[in-house]
């Protein structure tokens, strides 16, 4: 039986970590966290969500001498000029929960005076065959939608309860994660990076 591949997902969070593992699962991938090699955290100085999941990447990538997959997003706003974007994870400073940013994204829309505003998740995922690698592997992924000011749903984590999906009538907290899984930000992004990871046959 052919052995599985080992790709490190540099992220410490339980809710993405889930994900990946669930979209991984058909191609014979297994999915290790960062905290299994004692990855180090690593300070998000970028300016966009692609420069900070490269960052993420090839940082994990120097100490684990794996293959490394590292994502990063966020939800944007547009009444709220693109906000939280980059900072999603960080909104309402460093180390704030899930529910304190939640809070703080909502208080803000508020405050502008505009219900259900238009906004989306965005991911960038990156994959680098090693810290140095010179030519990482980008793909990206937008899940359009609004924000409303009635949290509902206990599945995914972060922005999702408040994360308005039309197209299901229903939040993305809502949804089962095999539908997440398949119109989400993430998901869309993952499955055009395993496509370009297929054209450059670095799934063989």
């Amino acid at each position: 039986m052919e052995k599985k591949r080992e790709i490190v997902v540099a992220s410490g969070n339980p809710g993405k970590l889930r994900e990946f593992a669930q979209l991984f699962s058909p191609y014979r991938i297994t999915v290790l966290p960062q905290s299994a090699f004692a990855v180090p955290a690593v300070k998000e100085t970028g300016s966009s969500f692609a420069e900070n999941a490269l960052l993420k990447a090839r940082h994990a990538a120097s100490y684990t001498r794996r293959p490394v997959i590292a994502d990063d997003s966020g939800i944007e706003v547009d009444i709220l000029n693109g906000e939280p974007g980059v900072y999603s994870a960080r909104y309402a400073g460093e180390g704030a929960s899930d529910l304190e940013n939640l809070q703080l994204l909502l208080r803000n829309i508020a405050a502008a005076g505009v219900r259900d505003p238009a906004a989306r998740f965005h991911c960038v995922i990156a994959y680098v065959r090693g810290g140095d690698d010179a030519e990482p592997l980008l793909a990206q992924g937008i899940w359009e939608g609004c924000i409303t000011d009635k949290p509902a749903g206990e599945n995914g984590f972060g922005y999702d309860p408040v994360f308005y999906v039309p197209s299901h009538g229903c939040t993305s907290a809502q949804l089962p994660p095999e539908v997440k899984n398949v119109i989400s930000h993430r998901g869309q992004a993952l499955r055009r990076l395993v496509e370009i990871m297929n054209e450059v046959k670095a799934l063989e």
